[in-house]
Protein backbone atom coordinates (compact mmCIF):
# COMPACT_ATOMS: atom_id res chain seq x y z
CA UNK A 1 0.00 0.00 0.00
CA UNK A 2 1.66 3.40 -1.05
CA UNK A 3 -1.11 5.78 -0.38
CA UNK A 4 -2.93 4.58 2.63
CA UNK A 5 -5.66 6.65 4.69
CA UNK A 6 -3.99 6.23 7.71
CA UNK A 7 -0.63 4.93 8.77
CA UNK A 8 -0.69 3.48 12.57
CA UNK A 9 2.91 3.14 14.25
CA UNK A 10 2.74 0.02 16.43
CA UNK A 11 1.00 -3.42 15.93
CA UNK A 12 0.85 -4.20 19.79
CA UNK A 13 -2.78 -4.62 21.54
CA UNK A 14 -3.80 -1.16 21.20
CA UNK A 15 -2.37 -0.82 17.45
CA UNK A 16 -4.04 -3.81 16.10
CA UNK A 17 -7.55 -2.55 17.43
CA UNK A 18 -7.49 0.61 16.00
CA UNK A 19 -6.53 -0.81 12.91
CA UNK A 20 -9.58 -3.02 13.16
CA UNK A 21 -11.88 -0.01 13.85
CA UNK A 22 -10.37 2.03 11.37
CA UNK A 23 -10.77 -0.61 8.51
CA UNK A 24 -14.13 -1.56 9.47
CA UNK A 25 -14.96 2.25 9.23
CA UNK A 26 -13.61 2.17 5.71
CA UNK A 27 -9.75 3.31 6.21
CA UNK A 28 -6.89 2.03 4.00
CA UNK A 29 -4.87 1.47 7.11
CA UNK A 30 -1.15 0.49 7.17
CA UNK A 31 0.66 -0.69 10.21
CA UNK A 32 4.25 -0.74 10.81
CA UNK A 33 6.43 -2.23 13.26
CA UNK A 34 10.10 -3.10 13.62
CA UNK A 35 8.75 -6.59 14.98
CA UNK A 36 8.80 -9.26 13.22
CA UNK A 37 5.20 -10.03 14.62
CA UNK A 38 2.47 -8.43 16.07
CA UNK A 39 2.03 -8.23 19.62
CA UNK A 40 5.88 -9.04 19.90
CA UNK A 41 6.78 -5.67 21.41
CA UNK A 42 5.37 -5.06 25.27
CA UNK A 43 2.25 -6.48 24.73
CA UNK A 44 4.20 -10.00 24.49
CA UNK A 45 5.09 -9.12 27.91
CA UNK A 46 2.28 -7.91 29.41
CA UNK A 47 0.05 -9.92 32.68
CA UNK A 48 -2.79 -9.05 30.50
CA UNK A 49 -5.13 -8.42 33.14
CA UNK A 50 -8.51 -7.84 32.62
CA UNK A 51 -10.11 -5.91 35.57
CA UNK A 52 -12.95 -3.41 36.33
CA UNK A 53 -11.55 -1.41 39.26
CA UNK A 54 -9.94 1.84 38.57
CA UNK A 55 -9.98 5.19 40.62
CA UNK A 56 -11.96 7.36 38.64
CA UNK A 57 -15.06 7.15 37.29
CA UNK A 58 -14.59 7.55 33.91
CA UNK A 59 -11.43 4.92 34.12
CA UNK A 60 -13.94 2.25 35.78
CA UNK A 61 -16.70 3.08 32.89
CA UNK A 62 -14.25 2.62 30.09
CA UNK A 63 -12.39 -0.80 31.74
CA UNK A 64 -15.99 -1.93 32.39
CA UNK A 65 -17.26 -1.64 28.87
CA UNK A 66 -13.30 -3.11 27.83
CA UNK A 67 -14.64 -6.54 29.43
CA UNK A 68 -17.38 -7.14 27.17
CA UNK A 69 -15.01 -7.42 24.33
CA UNK A 70 -12.51 -10.04 25.68
CA UNK A 71 -16.07 -11.99 27.02
CA UNK A 72 -17.62 -12.06 23.37
CA UNK A 73 -13.95 -12.41 21.89
CA UNK A 74 -14.75 -14.35 19.20
CA UNK A 75 -18.07 -12.33 18.08
CA UNK A 76 -16.13 -9.28 18.32
CA UNK A 77 -13.35 -10.33 15.98
CA UNK A 78 -15.52 -12.23 13.62
CA UNK A 79 -12.58 -14.67 11.73
CA UNK A 80 -13.52 -17.59 10.87
CA UNK A 81 -14.56 -20.47 12.72
CA UNK A 82 -11.67 -22.41 14.06
CA UNK A 83 -9.21 -19.82 14.12
CA UNK A 84 -6.96 -19.66 16.81
CA UNK A 85 -8.34 -17.12 19.37
CA UNK A 86 -6.54 -16.00 22.52
CA UNK A 87 -7.97 -17.36 25.59
CA UNK A 88 -9.96 -15.28 28.36
CA UNK A 89 -10.05 -16.79 32.19
CA UNK A 90 -12.55 -15.74 34.30
CA UNK A 91 -10.72 -16.26 37.61
CA UNK A 92 -12.08 -13.00 39.28
CA UNK A 93 -9.90 -10.41 41.14
CA UNK A 94 -9.92 -9.64 44.83
CA UNK A 95 -8.61 -6.58 46.01
CA UNK A 96 -7.60 -5.84 49.59
CA UNK A 97 -8.99 -2.83 51.74
CA UNK A 98 -5.81 -1.26 53.17
CA UNK A 99 -5.53 2.43 54.25
CA UNK A 100 -3.65 3.01 51.06
CA UNK A 101 -6.51 2.98 48.89
CA UNK A 102 -9.28 3.93 51.25
CA UNK A 103 -10.59 0.82 51.76
CA UNK A 104 -11.78 1.03 48.55
CA UNK A 105 -14.43 3.21 49.34
CA UNK A 106 -14.48 5.24 45.68
CA UNK A 107 -13.82 1.80 43.91
CA UNK A 108 -16.90 0.35 45.44
CA UNK A 109 -18.94 3.64 45.07
CA UNK A 110 -18.02 3.34 41.36
CA UNK A 111 -19.00 -0.12 40.60
CA UNK A 112 -22.65 0.38 42.24
CA UNK A 113 -23.11 3.31 40.30
CA UNK A 114 -21.94 1.57 37.04
CA UNK A 115 -24.01 -2.19 38.49
CA UNK A 116 -20.60 -3.75 37.92
CA UNK A 117 -20.65 -7.00 39.71
CA UNK A 118 -18.80 -6.72 42.86
CA UNK A 119 -19.02 -8.39 46.56
CA UNK A 120 -16.94 -7.00 50.19
CA UNK A 121 -15.51 -9.82 51.77
CA UNK A 122 -14.35 -10.82 55.16
CA UNK A 123 -11.38 -12.65 56.00
CA UNK A 124 -13.29 -15.51 56.46
CA UNK A 125 -14.15 -15.45 52.82
CA UNK A 126 -10.72 -14.53 51.42
CA UNK A 127 -8.87 -17.69 53.20
CA UNK A 128 -11.73 -20.07 52.36
CA UNK A 129 -10.70 -19.02 48.37
CA UNK A 130 -7.24 -18.75 49.26
CA UNK A 131 -6.26 -21.10 52.22
CA UNK A 132 -2.55 -20.44 51.44
CA UNK A 133 -3.02 -16.65 52.71
CA UNK A 134 -2.25 -15.29 56.14
CA UNK A 135 -3.79 -12.07 56.59
CA UNK A 136 -0.80 -9.77 59.01
CA UNK A 137 -0.35 -6.80 57.73
CA UNK A 138 3.19 -5.58 56.70
CA UNK A 139 2.28 -1.60 55.54
CA UNK A 140 3.82 0.41 54.14
CA UNK A 141 5.88 -1.36 51.90
CA UNK A 142 9.59 -1.57 53.06
CA UNK A 143 13.06 -2.39 50.86
CA UNK A 144 14.88 -5.39 51.67
CA UNK A 145 17.34 -3.37 53.41
CA UNK A 146 15.20 -1.87 56.06
CA UNK A 147 15.71 -3.72 59.27
CA UNK A 148 11.63 -3.99 59.76
CA UNK A 149 11.56 -5.70 56.31
CA UNK A 150 9.01 -8.85 56.64
CA UNK A 151 8.10 -7.68 60.19
CA UNK A 152 4.19 -7.58 60.80
CA UNK A 153 3.08 -4.44 62.18
CA UNK A 154 0.58 -5.99 64.61
CA UNK A 155 -2.15 -5.50 62.54
CA UNK A 156 -4.16 -7.63 60.17
CA UNK A 157 -6.34 -7.04 56.82
CA UNK A 158 -9.85 -6.77 57.33
CA UNK A 159 -10.98 -7.63 54.29
CA UNK A 160 -11.29 -7.19 50.45
CA UNK A 161 -13.78 -6.55 47.38
CA UNK A 162 -13.87 -9.35 44.83
CA UNK A 163 -15.30 -8.86 41.14
CA UNK A 164 -16.16 -11.40 39.84
CA UNK A 165 -15.75 -11.00 36.13
CA UNK A 166 -12.59 -10.31 35.86
CA UNK A 167 -9.56 -12.66 34.49
CA UNK A 168 -6.52 -12.35 32.42
CA UNK A 169 -5.87 -13.53 28.44
CA UNK A 170 -3.48 -16.23 28.76
CA UNK A 171 -1.43 -15.19 25.41
CA UNK A 172 -1.32 -11.74 24.96
CA UNK A 173 0.88 -11.77 21.69
CA UNK A 174 -1.62 -13.95 20.38
CA UNK A 175 -4.64 -11.59 21.16
CA UNK A 176 -3.16 -8.68 19.55
CA UNK A 177 -2.14 -11.46 16.43
CA UNK A 178 -6.55 -12.11 16.38
CA UNK A 179 -6.87 -8.27 16.07
CA UNK A 180 -4.79 -7.36 13.19
CA UNK A 181 -6.00 -10.90 11.62
CA UNK A 182 -9.54 -9.11 12.03
CA UNK A 183 -8.42 -5.67 10.35
CA UNK A 184 -6.77 -7.58 7.48
CA UNK A 185 -10.69 -9.22 6.72
CA UNK A 186 -11.41 -5.24 6.05
CA UNK A 187 -8.63 -4.47 4.19
CA UNK A 188 -6.00 -3.19 6.51
CA UNK A 189 -2.35 -4.00 5.54
CA UNK A 190 1.20 -4.19 7.79
CA UNK A 191 4.46 -3.58 6.98
CA UNK A 192 6.68 -5.84 9.42
CA UNK A 193 10.57 -5.23 10.60
CA UNK A 194 10.41 -1.84 9.39
CA UNK A 195 11.47 0.99 11.38
CA UNK A 196 9.97 4.64 11.44
CA UNK A 197 13.12 7.33 11.19
CA UNK A 198 11.10 10.94 10.50
CA UNK A 199 7.25 12.18 11.10
CA UNK A 200 6.93 13.82 7.48
CA UNK A 201 5.14 17.53 7.41
CA UNK A 202 4.04 19.46 4.67
CA UNK A 203 1.69 22.98 5.29
CA UNK A 204 1.31 22.47 8.55
CA UNK A 205 0.03 19.18 8.72
CA UNK A 206 1.29 15.63 9.00
CA UNK A 207 2.20 14.16 5.41
CA UNK A 208 3.13 10.45 6.12
CA UNK A 209 6.72 8.71 7.93
CA UNK A 210 9.94 8.19 6.14
CA UNK A 211 11.45 4.80 6.86
CA UNK A 212 15.09 4.27 8.35
CA UNK A 213 16.00 2.73 4.57
CA UNK A 214 14.83 6.09 3.14
CA UNK A 215 11.40 4.97 1.74
CA UNK A 216 9.01 7.46 2.64
CA UNK A 217 5.51 6.48 3.20
CA UNK A 218 2.65 8.95 2.90
CA UNK A 219 -0.62 9.44 4.32
CA UNK A 220 -2.81 12.24 5.71
CA UNK A 221 -3.16 11.07 9.18
CA UNK A 222 -0.46 8.87 11.39
CA UNK A 223 -1.84 7.21 14.43
CA UNK A 224 1.45 7.04 17.06
CA UNK A 225 0.70 3.70 18.94
CA UNK A 226 4.60 2.77 19.65
CA UNK A 227 4.19 1.65 23.21
CA UNK A 228 7.62 2.53 24.99
CA UNK A 229 8.81 3.94 21.96
CA UNK A 230 6.05 6.71 21.89
CA UNK A 231 7.90 9.45 23.56
CA UNK A 232 10.56 8.71 20.94
CA UNK A 233 8.13 9.37 18.48
CA UNK A 234 6.20 12.47 19.65
CA UNK A 235 9.67 13.95 19.49
CA UNK A 236 10.32 13.26 15.60
CA UNK A 237 6.53 14.35 15.04
CA UNK A 238 7.46 17.90 17.54
CA UNK A 239 4.27 18.03 19.32
CA UNK A 240 5.68 17.74 22.82
CA UNK A 241 5.50 21.56 23.50
CA UNK A 242 1.68 22.06 24.62
CA UNK A 243 1.69 18.52 26.29
CA UNK A 244 0.83 18.70 30.00
CA UNK A 245 1.39 14.79 30.28
CA UNK A 246 4.77 13.25 29.26
CA UNK A 247 5.03 9.44 28.62
CA UNK A 248 8.76 7.60 29.45
CA UNK A 249 9.71 3.89 28.99
CA UNK A 250 9.81 2.53 32.62
CA UNK A 251 11.50 -0.82 33.16
CA UNK A 252 9.39 -3.46 35.17
CA UNK A 253 10.12 -7.22 36.19
CA UNK A 254 7.78 -9.68 37.01
CA UNK A 255 8.30 -12.86 39.37
CA UNK A 256 7.04 -16.32 38.08
CA UNK A 257 7.25 -18.63 40.96
CA UNK A 258 5.74 -22.15 41.92
CA UNK A 259 2.40 -22.06 44.05
CA UNK A 260 2.51 -23.78 47.38
CA UNK A 261 2.46 -27.53 47.19
CA UNK A 262 -1.52 -28.69 47.93
CA UNK A 263 -2.93 -25.90 46.42
CA UNK A 264 -3.95 -25.27 42.63
CA UNK A 265 -3.57 -21.69 42.39
CA UNK A 266 -3.72 -22.22 38.62
CA UNK A 267 -7.47 -23.28 38.59
CA UNK A 268 -8.56 -22.42 42.30
CA UNK A 269 -6.69 -19.10 42.85
CA UNK A 270 -8.22 -15.65 41.38
CA UNK A 271 -5.92 -12.33 40.63
CA UNK A 272 -5.13 -10.58 43.63
CA UNK A 273 -4.00 -7.09 44.10
CA UNK A 274 -2.71 -6.13 47.99
CA UNK A 275 -1.55 -2.79 48.67
CA UNK A 276 -0.47 -3.85 52.03
CA UNK A 277 2.78 -5.50 50.44
CA UNK A 278 2.55 -3.59 47.36
CA UNK A 279 2.22 -6.96 44.95
CA UNK A 280 -0.20 -7.98 42.44
CA UNK A 281 -0.41 -11.74 41.28
CA UNK A 282 -2.25 -13.93 39.53
CA UNK A 283 -2.01 -17.39 38.09
CA UNK A 284 -0.21 -18.74 35.54
CA UNK A 285 0.20 -21.50 33.48
CA UNK A 286 1.80 -24.98 34.91
CA UNK A 287 0.51 -23.60 38.41
CA UNK A 288 2.77 -20.88 39.04
CA UNK A 289 2.03 -17.46 40.32
CA UNK A 290 2.68 -14.34 38.45
CA UNK A 291 3.57 -11.34 40.81
CA UNK A 292 4.49 -7.64 39.86
CA UNK A 293 4.89 -4.41 41.61
CA UNK A 294 2.48 -1.93 42.83
CA UNK A 295 5.02 0.69 42.35
CA UNK A 296 5.63 1.24 46.24
CA UNK A 297 7.65 4.97 46.97
CA UNK A 298 10.24 2.57 48.35
CA UNK A 299 11.10 0.79 44.99
CA UNK A 300 12.97 3.13 42.65
CA UNK A 301 11.57 3.71 39.56
CA UNK A 302 13.72 2.22 36.91
CA UNK A 303 13.25 4.95 34.08
CA UNK A 304 14.98 3.52 30.44
CA UNK A 305 16.72 6.12 28.43
CA UNK A 306 15.07 4.23 25.16
CA UNK A 307 12.74 1.62 24.69
CA UNK A 308 15.71 -0.46 23.23
CA UNK A 309 18.49 0.93 25.83
CA UNK A 310 17.74 -0.93 28.86
CA UNK A 311 18.86 -3.93 31.21
CA UNK A 312 16.98 -7.09 30.21
CA UNK A 313 18.66 -9.20 33.40
CA UNK A 314 16.75 -9.62 36.82
CA UNK A 315 18.14 -7.67 39.79
CA UNK A 316 17.41 -7.31 43.38
CA UNK A 317 13.79 -6.07 42.34
CA UNK A 318 13.26 -9.70 41.17
CA UNK A 319 14.33 -10.91 45.28
CA UNK A 320 12.29 -8.35 46.53
CA UNK A 321 8.88 -9.11 44.54
CA UNK A 322 8.97 -12.24 45.70
CA UNK A 323 9.87 -12.04 49.26
CA UNK A 324 7.10 -9.47 49.59
CA UNK A 325 4.69 -11.99 48.27
CA UNK A 326 5.99 -14.91 50.78
CA UNK A 327 4.58 -11.89 53.60
CA UNK A 328 1.48 -12.50 52.40
CA UNK A 329 2.05 -16.80 51.87
CA UNK A 330 4.18 -18.67 54.47
CA UNK A 331 4.73 -21.62 52.65
CA UNK A 332 5.45 -19.73 49.58
CA UNK A 333 8.64 -21.21 48.20
CA UNK A 334 11.22 -18.86 46.28
CA UNK A 335 13.31 -20.58 43.87
CA UNK A 336 16.69 -20.15 43.98
CA UNK A 337 16.43 -19.81 39.58
CA UNK A 338 14.77 -16.62 38.37
CA UNK A 339 11.73 -16.63 36.06
CA UNK A 340 9.90 -14.72 34.59
CA UNK A 341 9.81 -11.01 32.40
CA UNK A 342 11.39 -7.92 32.53
CA UNK A 343 10.11 -5.66 30.16
CA UNK A 344 9.11 -2.04 29.50
CA UNK A 345 5.90 0.17 30.91
CA UNK A 346 4.90 3.60 28.28
CA UNK A 347 3.98 5.33 31.45
CA UNK A 348 2.39 8.64 31.76
CA UNK A 349 3.10 11.83 34.50
CA UNK A 350 -0.35 10.23 36.04
CA UNK A 351 -0.35 6.71 34.77
CA UNK A 352 -3.57 7.44 32.42
CA UNK A 353 -3.36 7.15 29.07
CA UNK A 354 -3.37 9.79 26.63
CA UNK A 355 -5.93 8.76 23.60
CA UNK A 356 -5.90 11.89 21.41
CA UNK A 357 -5.20 14.55 18.83
CA UNK A 358 -1.65 16.17 18.91
CA UNK A 359 -0.60 19.91 18.14
CA UNK A 360 0.20 18.73 14.56
CA UNK A 361 -3.00 18.36 12.38
CA UNK A 362 -3.35 14.70 11.57
CA UNK A 363 -1.29 13.55 14.29
CA UNK A 364 -2.79 11.51 16.91
CA UNK A 365 -1.55 9.57 19.88
CA UNK A 366 -2.58 6.47 21.94
CA UNK A 367 -0.02 6.55 24.53
CA UNK A 368 0.99 6.23 28.21
CA UNK A 369 -0.98 2.72 27.93
CA UNK A 370 1.03 0.56 29.74
CA UNK A 371 0.71 -1.17 32.77
CA UNK A 372 -3.16 -0.98 33.09
CA UNK A 373 -4.72 -0.69 29.34
CA UNK A 374 -4.44 -3.59 28.18
CA UNK A 375 -7.97 -4.70 28.60
CA UNK A 376 -9.27 -1.32 27.11
CA UNK A 377 -7.60 -2.58 23.85
CA UNK A 378 -10.44 -2.76 21.94
CA UNK A 379 -12.78 0.19 23.09
CA UNK A 380 -9.83 2.24 22.94
CA UNK A 381 -9.46 1.39 19.18
CA UNK A 382 -13.17 1.89 18.81
CA UNK A 383 -11.84 5.39 20.52
CA UNK A 384 -9.40 6.72 18.03
CA UNK A 385 -11.44 5.48 15.41
CA UNK A 386 -14.16 7.98 16.51
CA UNK A 387 -11.37 10.31 17.13
CA UNK A 388 -9.41 10.54 14.18
CA UNK A 389 -13.48 10.78 12.35
CA UNK A 390 -14.96 13.48 14.70
CA UNK A 391 -11.26 15.94 14.00
CA UNK A 392 -10.92 15.13 10.48
CA UNK A 393 -14.27 16.35 10.23
CA UNK A 394 -13.31 19.50 11.27
CA UNK A 395 -14.05 19.64 14.66
CA UNK A 396 -12.11 21.06 17.56
CA UNK A 397 -11.55 18.21 19.91
CA UNK A 398 -9.40 20.71 22.68
CA UNK A 399 -11.97 22.73 22.83
CA UNK A 400 -14.87 20.83 22.44
CA UNK A 401 -14.08 17.24 23.52
CA UNK A 402 -15.69 14.21 21.65
CA UNK A 403 -18.40 12.63 23.48
CA UNK A 404 -17.85 8.99 23.09
CA UNK A 405 -20.46 6.53 23.38
CA UNK A 406 -19.61 3.10 25.52
CA UNK A 407 -21.72 0.96 23.35
CA UNK A 408 -22.13 -2.29 25.81
CA UNK A 409 -23.01 -0.35 29.26
CA UNK A 410 -24.94 2.47 27.43
CA UNK A 411 -22.94 5.80 28.42
CA UNK A 412 -21.31 8.45 27.05
CA UNK A 413 -17.58 9.54 28.37
CA UNK A 414 -15.63 12.84 27.58
CA UNK A 415 -12.94 11.53 25.53
CA UNK A 416 -11.50 14.87 26.95
CA UNK A 417 -10.78 12.48 30.68
CA UNK A 418 -7.79 11.24 28.20
CA UNK A 419 -6.10 14.58 26.58
CA UNK A 420 -2.60 15.10 26.35
CA UNK A 421 -3.52 18.82 27.96
CA UNK A 422 -5.25 17.60 31.09
CA UNK A 423 -4.01 18.56 34.32
CA UNK A 424 -2.68 15.91 36.21
CA UNK A 425 -5.47 13.78 37.34
CA UNK A 426 -5.10 13.75 40.97
CA UNK A 427 -7.72 11.10 42.06
CA UNK A 428 -5.09 8.81 40.24
CA UNK A 429 -3.21 5.81 42.25
CA UNK A 430 -0.11 7.27 40.44
CA UNK A 431 0.69 3.35 39.69
CA UNK A 432 0.19 0.64 37.72
CA UNK A 433 -3.01 0.19 39.22
CA UNK A 434 -4.14 3.48 36.80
Amino acid sequence: MTQPDAIIIGTGVIGAATAFELAKAGWKTLSLDRNATAGHGSTAGSCAIIRMHYSTLDGTAFAWEGYHYWRDWAEYLGLPDGSDLAPFRETGCLVMKTPANDHLSKHIRYSAELNIPHAEWGPDEITARLPIYALDSYAPPKARADAAFGEPNGGHLKGGVYWPNAGYVTDPALSAQNLMAAAKLHGAETRMGVEVAAILQENGRVKGVRLADGEEIHAPVVINVAGPGSSHINELAGVTGDMTIATRPLRQEVVHVPAPEGFDFEHDGTIVSDSDIACYCRPEHGNNILIGSEDPECDPHDWAASDTDYNHDFTEQWTTQAMRYGQRVPSLGIPSRMRGVVDLYDASTDWIPIYDKSALPGFYMACGTSGNQYKNAPIAGKLMAALVDYCEAGNDHDAAPLQFRLPYIDRSIDAGFYSRKRPINAESSFSVLG
